[in-house]
C-alpha cells in the first residue's frame, strides 16, 4: 500500500490557479522538502496534503483511505499533523496542561517526547512566558502527542535565529526516531540539501522539478530552480571562453554551474575580480570573464578587488 499519494491535485484561487496537475508519492518514512518562490503554491499543497483545504480536482490517499475534510466537523486528518508558521498556543496554561488535552500516550512515551522536543524543563512555565523557539518546539510536541505517522512542516524556521534554528533542527531529526514521516517547507538551501531525501520544486502552482537534493543542486532544470539552491553561473557551448570546454567534452545546451565546478589557478580564461564574499568555511568570487561575469569558489581568501586571474571550468 503506498504510503502517501497526490494525484493531479489543482486548486484555483482568486488570481488564477494556485495549483495546477500536482502529483507525487511518498514511501514511509521518506523525508520530502518543497521549495519555491513566494506565492507557488507550496503552503497550499500542504494544507491540502493534511485535509485543512480541498482541491478543486485531483486526490490524496494517505494509507489506503482518501484524505477529504468536506464532510467532516473539524477539517483535517487524524494522523496528518500539520505545524503553521502562524501556530497558536492556549494562552496563560502550564506546559504541562497544554500537552495532556493532545496526550495519546503513555507515561514513559511522554518523557520520550519531552526528551526529544527539548522541553522538560519547561512544563512548569505558562504559555505567554515562553520565548518564539520554545513555543514553537512545544506546539511540535502538542502535535505529536496525538501519534500521527506524517508531520507537515510549513517553514519550521523561519523567525529563529540561529541557536533556537539548531536546537530545532535535532527535534526535527528526532521525529524521524519516532517512526514519522515529514514533509518539509522552506527556503533555506542548507536546510533542503541536507536534510531532505527527495526535493520538489513548484513555480506558479506547477511542480518543475522533483529528485534527489545532490541531483538537483548539480543538474538543476532551470536557471530558477537553480537558483533556489545557491549561486550558480550559466554557461554553454557559445559562451566566450569557455564554450571549448563544452564542445570539447561533447556537452551541448545550457548548464547552470556552481561555484565549486569553477577554479581560479594558474590556467584558464582571464578575468578581473569584481567581488569577494566571504561565507565563513570559504569565498566565493565573482571574476569577469570576456563579458560575462563567474561565481568561483575560493577557500583562502587571498583575492581582491580589481586582481587579474585565471578561471576554468573543473567539470560540467
Amino acid at each position: 500500500m503506498t504510503f502517501l499519494q497526490v494525484t493531479s491535485v489543482s486548486r484555483g484561487g482568486l488570481d488564477g490557479l494556485i495549483l495546477e496537475n500536482v502529483s507525487f508519492v511518498q514511501r514511509r518514512g521518506q523525508k520530502i522538502a518543497i521549495a519555491g518562490e513566494t506565492g507557488s503554491g507550496k503552503s497550499t499543497l500542504l494544507k491540502i496534503v493534511g485535509g485543512l483545504q480541498q482541491p478543486d480536482s485531483g486526490e490524496v490517499w494517505f494509507e489506503g483511505s482518501r484524505v477529504d475534510g468536506r464532510d467532516v466537523l473539524v477539517p483535517g486528518h487524524p494522523e496528518i499533523a500539520y505545524l503553521a508558521q502562524d501556530f497558536d498556543l492556549p494562552k496563560s496554561l502550564r506546559v504541562e496542561q497544554v500537552l495532556e488535552y493532545a496526550r495519546k500516550q503513555s507515561a514513559d512515551e511522554q518523557l520520550h517526547l519531552h526528551e526529544i522536543c527539548h522541553i522538560g524543563h519547561l512544563l512548569t512555565r505558562r504559555t505567554n512566558e515562553l520565548s518564539g523557539g520554545e513555543r514553537q518546539r512545544v506546539a511540535l510536541a502538542r502535535l505529536l502527542a496525538g501519534r500521527p505517522r506524517l508531520l507537515l512542516l510549513d517553514e519550521p524556521y523561519t523567525n529563529l535565529d540561529r541557536i533556537h534554528r539548531a536546537l530545532l533542527k535535532r527535534v526535527i531529526d528526532g521525529v524521524a526516531r519516532l517512526g514519522i514521516s515529514c514533509i518539509m517547507i522552506s527556503h533555506d538551501p542548507q536546510e533542503l540539501l541536507s536534510w531532505a531525501e527527495s526535493l520538489i520544486i513548484l513555480r506558479h502552482g506547477k511542480m518543475v522539478q522533483r529528485g534527489t537534493p545532490k541531483h538537483l543542486y548539480e543538474f538543476p532544470g532551470s536557471a530558477y530552480v537553480a537558483a533556489l539552491l545557491g549561486s550558480f553561473t550559466a554557461m554553454s557551448e557559445r559562451t566566450p571562453g569557455f564554450g571549448e570546454y563544452f564542445r570539447r567534452n561533447n556537452v551541448r545546451g545550457t548548464r547552470y554551474l556552481r561555484p565549486e565546478q569553477m577554479r581560479i589557478g594558474s590556467h584558464g580564461v582571464q578575468g578581473i575580480v569584481r567581488m569577494v564574499r566571504f561565507l565563513g568555511s570559504h569565498y566565493e568570487v565573482e571574476v569577469e570573464c570576456d563579458g560575462i561575469v563567474v561565481t568561483a569558489l575560493d577557500l583562502n581568501g587571498r583575492m581582491n578587488n580589481g586582481d587579474s586571474v585565471l578561471v576554468s571550468l573543473d567539470r560540467v
